[in-house]
């Protein structure tokens, strides 16, 4: 196999790394774990550094030329993102909007529909969250109860989502909701954008074990919906949400170098000491450290699988559920065995006086469990491997 990028990518990842190495901001360089992103002020800041990546052209990179892209091709959109990784960038601020709902509307959208809410999620002027979970269907998304009642120009919607990231936030939600009860449950539901200041509408944080509140829990008592903010056929809803969550699937299924991790732990492990000497000189700490880093590798290239698939017109294979499986339990073990290295200094708080590395470990070793729920819990991705790829039976 032969795993060279051509002399045009090769070109590509340079003019994007040279970029990055005159624009990262250079505090997010120093400490960017310790920037709190629930404060107003780093919201802005965030926003800011969307809008830089936006000005230069860097940004929506995969969207075409005729909605604020670059039309890159699947091979740049793979280096884009191992770049940014690479020097950990900062995050930007309408992720939901850029990943899943833009391109859903390009698939979905009226013209008019397009040209009122396309331009302006590049540039970050209006941000997105989505509605999709529901406190009782967990993964079941199909179980959705939230009501819109037709009501002639306008829909009439009761019901409550959960698990909303960024609502805080967002100026609009996509909503998935049932239009038809009598319908099977993967029937008569309907796709709505919704004004996230509409009346009716109550957004309340879900505080995590972190003490971060990116996620919510989003109330909606009588909102009304204009019926032009029908994406697709009313009651056909379901064929949107799965175009949405196919676009997630791929998203998460691992972009994410996982080897920048494990070369953190490393870094760690020769700054603390076990039984007066650095724990980087124990046998055990490098062979736990170098099964990490096997599996790390073997991720990579499941990655590349995924990426070989896309690039001869595939459909999506297992290596997506297989990704998100792997990854997020991969950074789990890589935490906990952090925690291990750290011995007492792993009960600092995050950012506390005296902790290693700012208490960063701690937090993250907090947040790891975020990923295997995210995006179709571990135990959901099991299932779709088991009985999708392994044709196991259903249990």
């Amino acid at each position: 196999m032969d795993f060279r990028f051509s002399e045009e990518d090769e070109a590509f990842r340079h003019d994007f790394r040279r970029w990055l190495e005159a624009n990262l901001p250079r505090d997010w360089r120093d400490d960017g774990e310790l920037h709190d992103p629930e404060t107003k002020e780093e919201f802005e800041r965030r926003r800011a550094w969307h809008r830089k990546l936006y000005d230069a052209g860097w940004m929506c990179i995969h969207w075409p030329k005729e909605y604020g892209g670059r039309g890159a091709s699947l091979i740049q959109q793979f280096i884009y993102h191992q770049e940014l990784e690479r020097v950990k960038a900062p995050p930007t601020v309408n992720f939901q909007g850029i990943a899943r709902v833009g391109p859903t509307l390009m698939q979905w959208g009226t013209s008019e529909q397009k040209r009122r809410y396309l331009p302006k999620i590049p540039p970050a002027e209006e941000i997105w969250c989505q509605g999709l979970s529901e406190p009782n269907h967990g993964s079941d998304l199909a179980a959705v109860e939230t009501r819109a009642v037709d009501e002639g120009d306008h829909f009439v919607v009761n019901g409550c989502k959960v698990w909303t990231s960024n609502a805080h936030h967002a100026d609009f939600t996509t909503l998935l909701c049932r239009t038809d009860p009598s319908l099977p449950k993967h029937k008569g539901l309907s796709y709505l954008l919704v004004d996230m200041r509409s009346p009716g509408i109550t957004v309340r944080p879900l505080v995590q074990i972190t003490g971060e509140r990116a996620f919510n829990q989003v109330f909606f008592e009588d909102v009304r919906v204009p019926k032009t903010n029908l994406v697709g056929e009313k009651n056909q809803g379901w064929l949107v949400a799965m175009t949405n969550m196919m676009f997630e699937r791929t998203i998460h299924g691992g972009r994410t170098d996982m080897m920048v991790e494990v070369r953190q732990v490393v870094e760690l492990a020769k700054k603390v000491n076990w039984n007066g000497r650095p724990a980087w000189e124990d046998e055990y700490v490098r062979q736990q450290i170098a099964r990490f880093a096997c599996e790390a590798e073997g991720l990579k290239y499941t990655s590349l699988r995924q990426l070989t698939r896309q690039l001869k017109g595939l459909p999506p294979g297992p290596e997506g559920s297989i990704m998100k499986l792997a990854t997020s339990d991969l950074n789990l073990r890589l935490q906990m065995f952090a925690m291990q290295l750290l011995g007492p200094y792993s009960q600092f708080e995050y950012r506390a006086p005296g902790a290693i590395d700012h208490g960063k470990w701690s937090h993250r070793m907090l947040a790891a469990r975020r990923a295997t729920i995210a995006a179709g819990t571990n135990e959901i991705q099991h299932n779709i491997i088991g009985e999708r790829v392994l044709g196991l039976p259903k249990g």
